[in-house]
């Protein structure tokens, strides 16, 4: 008896104990949520001199080639670059001779991440970024991503098609991608320079990845539309977006090259095929098994004239086929003359004169024989 109601306590308090632990991992999971969350505002402090007072131990540097036709512009923007690393205690030094950048630390450079920085900006100087756009890389928060997309696309038809896509109609795309994702983005030859937070920079990278194979930009920027939209909202930010994304179906599917001999397909039988006579079996069935061999012999000779002899003559007659005159066209009759016909004289005349009558200014007979009188008598009277 005092076992059993030793046990009833002891088990009241276990029920007691397991029910107040939900509240409890619903608080644990809110706060883990609420650390996750970077407050807005919030900027990590800038590296300070007082961070690393002694600086750095070894010298470390950096260099990277240009093509030819930037030269022009890196010797005038030059001074502007050393100004600007020279804030950070960073050397950059320009061969021309060579065609290449260097940058390396001093004694004075505190920040160990800097050189790393520089190199990114030489880089980007070097895929014909502008140095307004490329000295954003030394500030703490902004990032750079350089893509190499020449090896994506063997067809270089192809592959100017896809690049095309990717800047748009009079750089549309690209401006849309840029304002989408707070990037820079800049398409040079066979790379894709890209400049921003971490964030953007990895959508930028997606979108020109899938452009490459063959994927529109659009519908990648339909998505990020969206997702900037949701991201407004404080109650969907712990929530999953799946259901509010689109999900583009491929519609062009390449089908299959049918064979141009299709084999049909037999109807199915549950009997296995009859096996297939052997050699002897037809000998048997011929006869030609019990011959002897004399007699087999003259059997294969006789087919075998019979097939040259056949063979001959179709030979004969492709070599007569040279010698056959070919078929003459039909000769064409001559038309049949026109017949003459008798023309009545009389009956011309007569129409010539009423023609002439019928014109407007023309005398008649009478009026000329007039006239012909008049000219006599003014002549004899000159006499």
């Amino acid at each position: 008896m005092a076992s059993s109601s030793v046990a009833e306590p002891a088990k009241a308090a276990r029920k007691s104990d397991s029910h107040p632990q939900k509240p409890k991992q619903k608080r644990e999971n809110q706060d883990e949520a609420e650390l996750l969350t970077v407050p807005d505002g919030w900027k990590e402090p800038a590296f300070s001199k007082e961070d690393n007072p002694r600086g750095l131990l070894e010298e470390s540097s950096f260099a990277t080639l240009f093509p030819k036709y930037r030269e022009a512009y890196l010797k005038e923007c030059w001074p502007l670059v050393q100004k600007a690393l020279n804030e950070h205690h960073v050397k950059a030094t320009l061969d021309l001779i060579e065609g290449s950048m260097t940058v390396c630390t001093t004694k004075k450079t505190f920040d160990p991440y800097i050189i790393i920085r520089a190199r990114d900006l030489i880089k980007l100087l070097a895929r014909s970024v502008s140095f307004e756009q490329a000295v954003r890389i030394l500030q703490d928060d902004v990032a750079c991503d350089i893509i190499k997309i020449g090896s994506l696309v063997r067809n270089k038809e192809r592959f100017v098609k896809r690049r095309q896509r990717l800047i748009g109609p009079k750089g549309s795309t690209l401006k849309a991608l840029e304002l989408l994702t707070n990037c820079y983005v800049m398409v040079q030859g066979n790379t894709v320079s890209a400049i921003g937070p971490f964030s953007g920079l990895k959508e930028v990278r997606k979108v020109v990845l899938d452009t490459m194979k063959n994927i529109h930009p659009i519908y990648n920027i339909k998505t990020l539309m969206i997702k900037r939209e949701l991201a407004k909202d404080s109650e969907l930010r712990s929530q999953s977006w799946e259901r509010f994304l689109p999900q583009f179906k491929h519609k062009n599917v390449n089908k299959r090259k049918e064979p141009k001999k299709k084999s049909v397909k037999k109807e199915y039988t549950p009997f296995p095929p009859p096996q297939p006579e052997s050699q002897i079996d037809k000998e048997l069935a011929s006869g030609e098994y019990f011959l002897k061999a004399n007699q087999k012999k003259r059997q294969k000779m006789e087919a075998i004239k019979a097939k040259q002899a056949e063979a001959l003559t179709k030979r004969q007659e492709e070599r007569n086929k040279a010698f056959i005159p070919p078929k003459e066209k039909p000769a064409v009759k001559p038309k049949a003359a026109f017949t003459e016909t008798k023309i009545d004289v009389a009956a011309l005349k007569e129409k010539v004169k009423k023609a002439k009558a019928k014109k407007l200014g023309a005398l008649t007979a009478e009026e000329v024989k007039l006239k012909m009188e008049a000219d006599e008598k003014k002549q004899k009277r000159k006499k």
